[in-house]
């Protein structure tokens, strides 16, 4: 089984991303836009699954794809129970937790579902998620929060920065299971892991505001002063969740979340817009900073990536503050289709062992 059939499905918000790799050559994209309207009428983002299956069914037929030559379907894994990394056959255990969402409704629980669909009804053919987002590989030390009531979660660019971590091993001649890496995923969110032979032992939630300031999240904020204004009756929790999430970090101070006009106002001479900017690769720093110490100071390589490791300006200014640590290796963008073939395709040339959720 050298170069297999695989489908890969990516449900975003407004869109599924669907594609088909022999081996690790993609053959065939195309991403599907969906009419909000279309999906308001569903309760949930897990009751889109056959929705979104019914047009990716025509989309294949339309571009002549043989459903039948399918030999694996992989999905975006969702928000399950905290799992270690790797690839998971999807099972009945997994489709009841996408479907109630135990840890959320999000529309990447439709990955994992329409992959098992598909599967048993149409492909006769596994199906897999790899590396979702719930990912948990931390040591013990890196949930302590210093208050028993909170426990620091392990929520994190899990399917790219694992992608990353192992071609960067492998660009140095090591493996990933024998490499101490650290990763900044660079994006709408920023999560900075401290990755020790093949496991993410530590890393900030970007999810919910821990962490450096990215161009639409807080990142973490001085806390005495965020329970003051939680309690300031002045904002509602769902407007506080947003001054975190969705109206933080950049957008909140400029109002703009477009990085590349950011960037250009910075080279323009707007020192307001340097500040900000510069601001997220000041935090960036600290954060491979922090991590290095989890790590003991014996790092391989620190690796840049997201859509905001393609601004050379930003990557410029985290350089100059962590190549004293170690070699810096930038890979940018992410190519979430790709690492989810490639996780497939190393369980059928026998190279891992699926694993099973439970």
């Amino acid at each position: 089984m050298t170069n297999p059939r695989i489908l890969v499905i990516n449900p975003g918000s407004t869109s599924t991303k669907v594609s088909l790799f022999e081996g690790d050559r993609e053959i065939f994209s195309e991403t599907i836009q969906h009419k909000v309207e279309e999906l308001s009428r569903f309760n949930k983002a897990s009751d889109q699954d056959l929705y979104r299956m019914e047009l990716i069914l025509r989309s294949l037929q339309k571009n002549k794809v043989e459903i039948g030559k399918i030999e694996a379907i992989v999905g975006r894994g969702g928000l399950l129970k905290p799992i270690e990394g790797g690839t998971y056959r999807v099972n009945q255990s997994m489709v009841a937790d996408l479907r109630r969402g135990v840890q959320g409704d999000h529309p990447s629980n439709c990955g994992g579902l329409i992959a098992y669909s598909m599967a048993k009804n149409v492909g006769g053919c596994e199906a897999y998620i790899v590396d979702p987002v719930v990912v948990d590989e931390l040591q013990e030390l890196a949930r302590l929060s210093g208050m028993p009531l909170i426990q620091r979660r392990s929520i994190f660019h899990a399917l790219n920065q694992k992608a990353v971590a192992r071609q960067a091993a492998s660009d140095i001649g090591k493996s990933y299971w024998d490499s101490n890496i650290i990763v900044a995923h660079l994006g709408g969110g920023i999560t900075v892991g401290a990755h020790q032979n093949g496991r993410g032992i530590d890393v900030n939630n970007g999810l919910d505001g821990d962490g450096p300031y990215s161009p639409e999240r807080s990142g973490g904020v001085p806390v005495g002063d965020l329970v003051k204004a939680c309690f300031s009756s002045e904002y509602t929790y769902s407007e506080m969740k947003k001054l975190i999430t969705g109206h933080g970090g950049v957008v909140a101070y400029l109002g703009d979340h477009d990085m590349k006009h950011v960037e250009k106002e910075v080279r323009n001479g707007n020192t307001e817009y340097r500040l900000i900017f510069e601001g997220i690769a000041y935090q960036v720093a600290k954060e491979i900073g922090a991590v290095a110490t989890v790590l003991k100071g014996k790092i391989d390589l620190i690796c840049l990536t997201g859509g905001l490791a393609n601004s050379s300006m930003l990557v410029k200014w985290i350089e100059e503050r962590v190549k004293w640590i170690a070699k810096v290796k930038v890979y940018p963008g992410e190519e979430e289709m790709k690492a989810l073939a490639l996780g497939a395709l190393r369980v059928m040339r026998g190279e891992e062992e699926a694993k099973e959720y439970i």
